[in-house]
């Protein structure tokens, strides 16, 4: 994927609150070889995937523009930060000009700290935020901010969906059940609430009184069995998720605060950033099409 975005003539770039010893750690068991008994050395080969790196960004204060913090080069071989003119590298006064170093494979990558969203955008020579697809697994320190202070592009990652995804599609009975067994109850109710309307406000004689109440006693009865089945059916299905809190962006009928937060913030959501590369760079996403409760029959016919 990473390649593909590079050859795409993409800037790609890291945002992290971690420091660079640590980053270049992490990243190195991401892309680097392992031995059998998990040993490995320490490359700066993962770089020539990335345009530019920024290690303790700070974020969420990183996105708001008006955060002065100063921004660093990072000397990869030894961890020392260099000063920096909003990004370009400054020599001490009276020592040699910075030469970006040798060893890093691509000489456009480049490794800093600090900073804010400003240099970032320097960094990219980006025009407009809407250029910026950013990729997070946090909703508040990554997501939110960047969409709601920046308009970034979002891209949310969340590790549960594969699973839900399996759990949905296995259990198509399951839900069509359920479905069917809350309409048979909703038809039920109605039923009830109209005959007891009936008997409360009708002229009816003593007849035809005894005649409804015989009637409402059956739907009660009808509406007692069809309600317990469906909660433990509902039942069934929330544990199939997790056994206590179900699934990951409903409560009950309802979409959860986090899936709210998911729709509102969230360009897109996945369950990891390799899905990226199961399409073209240039791919244009569209969004799905809302419907309200009146058009929610488009969907069953």
């Amino acid at each position: 994927m990473l390649q593909m975005l590079k050859t795409s003539g993409r800037a790609v770039f890291i945002v992290t609150n971690s420091l660079w010893d640590y980053t270049n750690v992490v990243m190195n068991f991401v892309f680097g070889a392992r031995t059998m008994d998990g040993n490995s050395s320490l490359s700066l080969d993962w770089l020539q995937h990335f345009d530019f790196v920024i290690t303790g960004s700070a974020k969420p204060g990183f996105f708001h523009d008006e955060n002065r913090a100063n921004i660093f080069m990072v000397e990869t071989d030894s961890g020392k930060l260099i000063n920096t003119d909003n990004g370009t590298p400054l020599a001490q006064v009276g020592g040699p000009s910075i030469e970006l170093p040798d060893h890093i494979p691509n000489k456009h990558c480049k490794v800093f700290q600090g900073g804010n969203v400003g240099h970032l955008h320097k960094l990219l020579n980006v025009g407009s935020s809407s250029q910026v697809l950013y990729v997070g697994d946090h909703i508040y320190g990554d997501i939110l901010r960047s969409k709601k202070v920046l308009g970034w592009r979002t891209m949310l990652i969340v590790p549960e969906l594969e699973k839900e995804a399996r759990v949905l599609s296995s259990s198509r009975e399951t839900r069509k059940r359920l479905q069917l067994l809350r309409i048979e109850r909703d038809h039920i109710e109605d039923q009830t609430h109209h005959l007891k309307w009936s008997l409360e406000h009708g002229n009816l004689d003593a007849s035809e009184k005894e005649n409804l109440t015989a009637k409402l006693d059956i739907l009660q009865v009808q509406r007692a069995r069809v309600r317990a089945s469906h909660q433990e059916s509902q039942r069934s299905f929330h544990q199939k998720f997790h056994p206590v809190w179900g699934q990951l962006m409903k409560t009950g009928y309802q979409n959860s605060r986090f899936a709210h937060q998911v729709e509102r913030f969230a360009c897109l959501y996945t369950s990891q950033v390799g899905n990226l590369g199961l399409y073209s760079p240039a791919k244009y996403y569209r969004p799905g099409e809302d419907f309200m409760a009146h058009e929610s029959d488009v969907l069953t016919k």
